[in-house]
């Protein structure tokens, strides 16, 4: 009786030893891919993103032959208006962070306790880049606290250029538009080195919504906010190569 209840209690303690350990070695191996496919992307361009690959199934349960519009272009080939712009409306303060904008957090929090619900992100350039490199588009602690390491890996690995430049030349702009050159055909029917400072500060007020304003692209909100971004367009700090 004794030796049963010796080999209960050790095979009790060997379930709790696996049920703790596993999971703490799937989370390093993750952390190990995530950080080795950086170092990768230092030098060789993304082929696609985990959110393109999302986006792209939802297209293809309606349309089996449904394909993204994406092209990828040199940073060196982007308009600098439509880079001024972005950051003027999405990250401030991308040049100066470190991956998280800690004030904007905070004013984001405080905006969405007054309104009583989810009016503001805080989320900045690098942490966008990390959500749609890796993550999936759902809200929950763990995903944030997952887009919160992995935008520090990207600040340690990276110049704030090839950031920027990756993230520019994966975002999402509309219904299967993914990256600067798709957005300015697709919009405009320009290149990405093309667009003028009205066109690109229009383009970067569309992120937070673009399949929204894909489709309600004369909206007064649209309207109104462009003429405020391109006000600010002027005081934009662009990044320079510091590594």
């Amino acid at each position: 009786m004794a030796a049963d209840h010796s080999f209960w209690r050790l095979l009790l303690k060997r379930w709790y030893f696996w049920l703790l350990i596993l999971p703490a070695t799937l989370f390093l191996l993750a952390q190990l891919y995530f950080f080795l496919c950086i170092c990768w992307w230092v030098h060789y361009n993304p082929e696609s993103t985990s959110f393109m690959r999302e986006q792209l199934a939802i297209l293809q349960e309606k349309n089996p032959n449904a394909q993204l519009k994406h092209s990828w272009v040199p940073y060196k080939k982007i308009s600098t208006n439509l880079k001024r712009a972005i950051i003027a409306s999405e990250d401030a303060n991308f040049s100066d962070h470190e991956g998280v904008d800690w004030e904007a957090l905070q004013k984001a929090f405080e905006k969405n306790m007054k309104k009583g619900k989810v009016v503001a992100g805080g989320s900045t350039i690098t942490q966008q880049l990390a959500k749609n490199l890796f993550l999936s588009g759902g809200r929950n602690y763990f995903r944030k606290g997952q887009e919160f390491i992995i935008a520090g890996m990207l600040e340690a690995v990276m110049e704030k250029e090839r950031i920027f430049e990756i993230y520019l030349n994966s975002v999402e702009w509309g219904v299967g538009v993914f990256g600067a050159e798709a957005a300015a055909r697709h919009y405009y029917g320009v290149s990405a080195a093309q667009l003028s400072a009205a066109q690109a500060a229009k383009l970067a007020v569309m992120l937070p919504n673009p399949r929204y304003y894909d489709k309600h692209r004369n909206s007064s909100y649209l309207q109104s906010r462009t003429g405020l971004i391109l006000r600010r367009m002027g005081s934009a700090d662009l990044p320079s190569n510091t590594k």
